[in-house]
């Protein structure tokens, strides 16, 4: 979900806080942790280290890093500690595809994947509690979810049914071997017919709400690779097609603000302002009507392939471009088709 499978939308919540004593003798974070947290398991904590969710004295650190006489150890997740009570709702599903191993949903905007902060319930998590039993939790105990996308994003999720088709689905998204591509309008013409945004993306240094892009893996950061090619230009704005190689938190949205294109009416990132475009009152009640058409950023998750852990066959889906999308494109369309557009200096 934006987007892998471990993603974190908003603040970090404290699960556990531990200081270690002044007789405290160097031991790795992951055995210091296990003696402590009850039904731990070292995979998991290695996992949360991995996923960024371990620090020692406010800095994130890997399972080996070694605590030491009076050291903070704090376990920060994406959700409050009391949130892995998932209420059952009855909320539809537009599904897709569905067998005993599992299903494909076309998720709307504005309903959001699993419980966070803001979002306790309503969420497509306390849907699928509804709709199926005994779905297998993943890492961060969450039933049926191998991946995610954002709230106000639109598209295909896979969902698993049975803990072999989780594991098998995870390893697939882990080896990069899976295919997802999203459809997203963004600010500026794109020069480049097509390319690749190589980077690595971790929490925003200063805004805890945002992603950022850095040059390497230092606080916490993972590699990130973004294949994207142009479909339209449409003057001021630019349809493209993103392939994703790896899935990390708002992967599509940080890479494109990283070369200059915002994503449009992308709040979060600054794409809810007028980025490129003339300085006439006319053009900026077209651009605010056309925030009105598509209240949220213009992201969908377009096609979803994967190998099925059962059958044995590549399995690929896709879904059309939801209708605020269609709208606020065609009026791009018609806009740049009877409007010359002014090249702008950088």
């Amino acid at each position: 979900m934006t987007e892998d499978n471990n993603l974190i939308e908003d603040e970090l919540y404290e699960h556990y806080r531990f200081e270690a004593g002044k007789g405290q003798a160097p031991l790795r974070v992951d055995k210091f942790l296990m003696n402590l947290v009850e039904n731990a398991t070292r995979n998991k904590i290695q996992k949360a280290a991995e996923n960024g969710n371990i620090f020692v004295n406010d800095t994130p650190v890997k399972s080996n890093h070694k605590v030491k006489a009076n050291d903070v150890v704090r376990v920060l997740m994406e959700q409050p500690p009391f949130e892995n009570i998932i209420i059952p709702e009855n909320i539809p599903l537009d599904i897709v595809y569905e067998d005993d191993e599992l299903l494909v949903v076309n998720k709307p905007a504005g309903l959001v994947v699993h419980p966070g902060h803001g979002n306790y319930t309503g969420t497509l998590v306390n849907a699928l509690a509804y709709h199926f039993e005994n779905l297998p939790l993943n890492s961060s105990e969450r039933p049926g979810l191998v991946h995610r996308i954002d709230k106000d994003t639109t598209g295909l999720l896979v969902i698993a049914k049975t803990e072999w088709t989780m594991s098998e689905l995870q390893k697939q998204f882990a080896e990069k071997s899976t295919e997802r591509e999203y459809i997203a309008l963004v600010w500026g013409n794109v020069e480049e017919d097509e390319g690749t945004i190589e980077s690595y993306i971790g929490r925003h240094k200063v805004d805890r709400m945002q992603m950022a892009s850095f040059p390497d893996d230092s606080n916490g950061a993972k590699y990130a690779v973004t294949h994207y090619k142009v479909i339209e230009s449409l003057g001021y704005v630019t349809l493209v097609s993103c392939r994703l190689e790896t899935g990390r938190t708002h992967q599509i949205r940080v890479h494109m603000k990283a070369i200059g294109h915002t994503l449009f009416n992308d709040e979060r990132y600054g794409g809810d302002k007028i980025l490129k475009g003339t300085t006439f009152t006319k053009y900026k009640q077209f651009v605010e009507n056309t925030f009105k058409v598509l209240p949220r950023q213009a992201l969908h998750a377009k096609t979803l392939g994967f190998m099925h852990p059962v059958k044995k066959e590549f399995m690929r889906f896709e879904t059309e471009l939801p209708n605020d999308m269609v709208q606020c494109i065609e009026r791009w369309r018609n806009y740049s088709n009877s409007h010359e557009v002014v090249e702008e200096e950088d």
